[in-house]
């Protein structure tokens, strides 16, 4: 099959791309810089210079794909105190995904769409295959339903809010770098919310199975199985770097996590029984626990 991935060259991506080509697949990535496509080439991938912005770049590599995995999504918010740039990356998400869907409908062409599972609505005490995103910041879920209805062979990844490995960027890193920061390891409130994790290759197999036997309008909960509370991860910190754990709320809270504050305070409790049985997926790596104590710090 040839695959068009976007986000190719990323952390998660690079690995779906690692993943796709010793399954015998094609890939064609997109690449934001020269760095990135040879990155991507390196990979034994074919490499197209374009970003989210490109929308007929992604048309066109749409088009000509057998099935395409969009992987990326502009984490520039990241480097900002505040949640502010979130809206905008999200909304270049949406028209990123529509751009390519618009071009799949009625064809078997299966787009796999990378959402989050921070969240969504619980249903008896844990978010499950069946919770919708109702509200929220990131459009990506709500955008590949609405282009399954209209005959698209859409699919959505809600990834855990840690995909972890060595080389790891994301919520856990800026964490310790807080902790290292303000001499202080945080959490909010009583500590009792729990935070969940899935490592990159299993991450990477996930999409690799979505792509070759998922339905149109599935949605797969991409997590391993194990969680942990935010006081436990508090406590990892505090003993490695050697600084007092503290509980925060309010005006603290935001001022120690800044732009994070506002997904710290989420409660994750995930099931992935249904994605297990329905894509033969099992997680066989690491722990985000175990990722954190071995190669973390």
């Amino acid at each position: 099959m040839k695959v068009f991935v976007t986000g190719a060259s990323g952390f998660i991506g690079s690995a779906i791309v690692k993943e796709l080509i010793d399954a015998g697949h094609q890939v064609t990535g997109l690449a934001r810089s020269e760095r990135s496509a040879e990155k991507i080439r390196q990979a034994g991938a074919e490499a197209v210079e374009g970003d989210l912005a490109d929308l007929e770049i992604l048309r066109q590599n749409a088009l000509y794909a057998d099935g395409i995995i969009h992987a990326a999504f502009s984490h520039d918010f990241m480097i900002s105190k505040d949640i502010s740039q979130f809206p905008k990356a999200a909304e270049m998400d949406r028209l990123a995904i529509e751009a390519m869907g618009e071009v799949l409908i009625n064809t078997d062409k299966p787009l796999i769409v990378t959402a989050g599972l921070l969240g969504l609505p619980l249903i008896n005490g844990k978010i499950t295959e069946e919770s919708i995103a109702e509200n929220s910041l990131r459009a990506s879920e709500a955008t590949a339903l609405k282009l399954a209805e209209k005959g698209v062979n859409a699919s959505v990844i809600r990834l855990a809010p840690s995909v972890h490995d060595v080389g790891d960027y994301g919520f856990v890193p800026f964490i310790i770098s807080k902790a290292r920061e303000n001499g202080v390891s945080a959490y909010p409130g009583d500590g009792n919310n729990r935070w969940t994790g899935i490592h990159r290759l299993d991450a990477a197999r996930l999409f690799r199975l979505a792509l070759e036997k998922g339905v149109r309008g599935a949605l797969y909960n991409g997590v391993e199985d194990e969680s942990m509370a935010l006081k436990e991860l508090a406590g990892i910190i505090g003993e490695k770097l050697h600084v007092p754990m503290e509980a925060l709320s309010g005006e603290d809270l935001n001022k120690h996590f800044e732009w994070l504050a506002h997904f710290i305070t989420m409660d994750c409790p995930v099931t992935n029984l249904k994605t297990k049985r329905q894509l033969g997926w099992e997680p066989m790596n690491i722990s985000l626990l175990e990722d954190i104590e071995q190669n973390y710090f």
